[in-house]
């Protein structure tokens, strides 16, 4: 039998178990990882554990004392985990994250730079920008909704008087 007749099936690994390496590229059913790093996964379940991952899509995601950079999934749960961008339907987060998007949002105990929800529910959230239709709990933002608004209203003014005064100052007669 050649590579060419194996089936897509057989290409693809159903579980792997990674323990203490660094990998570019994973693709499977289910990744395992456990003091690992890796460059990308592709794969519909995702456990990782004290480990690092670039880029990560997956239907559900788990992490546990991990680092990801990029992670794009169906649900996402970080635990004492860091993440900067996440996009996902559903997102529990009990760490750091930068960016983050979803319809439901729940944090623990959580530190976000910008989170961007339907609904945003939580204990304690302490984050740079909040925007969400709902949210429930202890929240602590910089900017809101309604200061997001004021601040771009009041960037742009400043912007438009800036230029303006700078085409009467410097523009040619």
């Amino acid at each position: 039998m050649t590579d060419s007749n194996l089936s897509p099936e057989t290409d693809q690994p159903q579980v792997t178990n990674l323990s203490q390496v660094g990998v570019d590229t994973v693709n499977a059913d289910l990744v395992r990882m456990h003091q690992s790093s890796a460059q990308v996964i592709n794969a519909e379940d995702v456990e990782l554990e004290q480990s690092a991952a670039l880029e990560l899509n997956a239907g559900s995601v788990s992490t546990r004392q991990s680092a990801v950079v990029f992670v794009q999934a169906d649900v996402v749960t970080l635990q004492d985990s860091v993440a900067a961008a996440v996009r996902a339907e559903k997102i529990s987060v009990n760490g750091n994250a930068g960016l983050v998007v979803a319809n439901n949002v729940e944090f623990g105990n959580a530190y976000a730079g910008v989170v961007v929800g339907r609904e945003v529910r939580g204990e304690r959230i302490e984050s740079l920008i909040l925007i969400s239709r709902k949210v429930e709990g202890n929240v602590t933002t910089v900017i809101d909704t309604r200061g997001a608004l004021i601040a771009g209203l009041v960037g742009g003014l400043f912007a438009g008087t800036m230029l303006l005064l700078g085409r009467m100052l410097f523009g040619r007669k």
